[in-house]
């Protein structure tokens, strides 16, 4: 059988000169196929040739010319099989023998099916992708999501002054635990899934704004800084286990029948709000509990940001 040429190579560049071989007419477009056979009589494993009509006549005159002799097989400017010839062979359809074990038949059978696509190799265009690139891209997400976590920490210092500090506190809790979680349960972590956890940050925060903002309200009632405290843990008990609870009931519905990048977000998701609900009620709840006895009964109204109409409003009451 001819070798097989590239069009963008020449001649020379496939078969060196000192090449023994010398290159006839047939190539891997006239055949077949090639499949994995077995003789009938001794049951060892071959691969059979099947040939087109021109390549039956070209075969036909090259066994002929060359009974005794081997006849390579080269595929890519390589020899990958050099069977001899037995007999001239004028029916198109030929077996090579020589004690294949099956994997090594179907090896060859795939390398000569594949030389034999009438479709040319040529170099279009070429691009190197770096390894690292979805390294880089995690990195600059979970950049942002530091950022992100930051900017709120201060925020809710600014905002909401002490009990803000217990918030960022508490947010540090969680960052670790959900960290923690995601090493231990071998959660593989996405670009979705760091969308998700930064998610989880929000949710986080959210719940601290909910017990902060009804604090304010217990103070302005005119009841003192621990049973203001205990009663807006409370009071806003309902209202966050309910977001929460849908929260992780959408998460069920997308780790069911979402696939891949979708689970992988609401995996982290749900991580972080069963975290985020934890460390808001029980870490910032004790933490106030050990803090707040610091400051005075009526507690200091800077340490939740109060402007000073609302300070007389809660002297009013008083």
């Amino acid at each position: 059988i001819a070798r097989i040429f590239i069009k963008t190579q020449q001649k020379s560049d496939i078969v060196p000169p000192t090449d023994p071989w010398k290159t006839t007419g047939l190539s891997g477009k006239q055949l077949k196929r090639a499949e994995v056979a077995q003789d009938s009589n001794t049951g060892q494993t071959q691969v059979s040739l099947n040939f087109d009509d021109e390549g039956t006549k070209l075969f036909a005159d090259i066994t002929g010319r060359n009974v005794g002799k081997p006849v390579a097989i080269y595929l890519d400017g390589q020899p990958i099989s050099i069977p001899k010839v037995n007999e001239a062979i004028l029916s198109g359809s030929a077996v090579i023998s020589g004690g294949f074990t099956l994997l090594e038949a179907k090896q060859l059978s795939q390398r000569l099916n594949s030389g034999a696509l009438p479709v040319p190799v040529e170099l279009i265009s070429q691009q190197k992708v770096d390894a690292t690139l979805g390294v880089d891209s995690l990195t600059k997400s979970f950049r942002a999501g530091l950022i992100g976590l930051l900017g709120v920490m201060l925020f809710m210092i600014f905002y909401y002054r002490f009990p803000g500090l217990l918030s960022v506190f508490s947010l540090v809790v969680y960052a670790l635990l959900s960290m923690a979680t995601f090493k231990l349960l071998g959660v593989t972590i996405t670009l979705s899934g760091i969308a998700g956890f930064i998610l989880s940050i929000g949710m986080a925060v959210d719940t601290n704004v909910l017990v902060f903002e009804r604090l304010k309200e217990e103070l302005r009632f005119g009841k003192n800084l621990h049973t203001a405290s205990e009663e807006s843990f409370r009071r806003s008990w309902p209202s966050i286990r309910d977001g929460h609870i849908a929260t992780l009931v959408s998460c069920v519905f997308l780790v069911w029948f979402g696939t891949g990048f979708v689970q992988g977000f609401a995996v982290t998701l749900a991580i972080g709000v069963l975290f985020s609900l934890f460390t808001a009620i029980v870490a910032t709840r004790a933490m106030s509990r050990l803090v707040f006895k610091w400051f005075k009964e009526d507690g200091n109204m800077l340490f939740l940001g109060y402007t000073k109409k609302e300070s007389s409003e809660v002297t009013n009451n008083k």
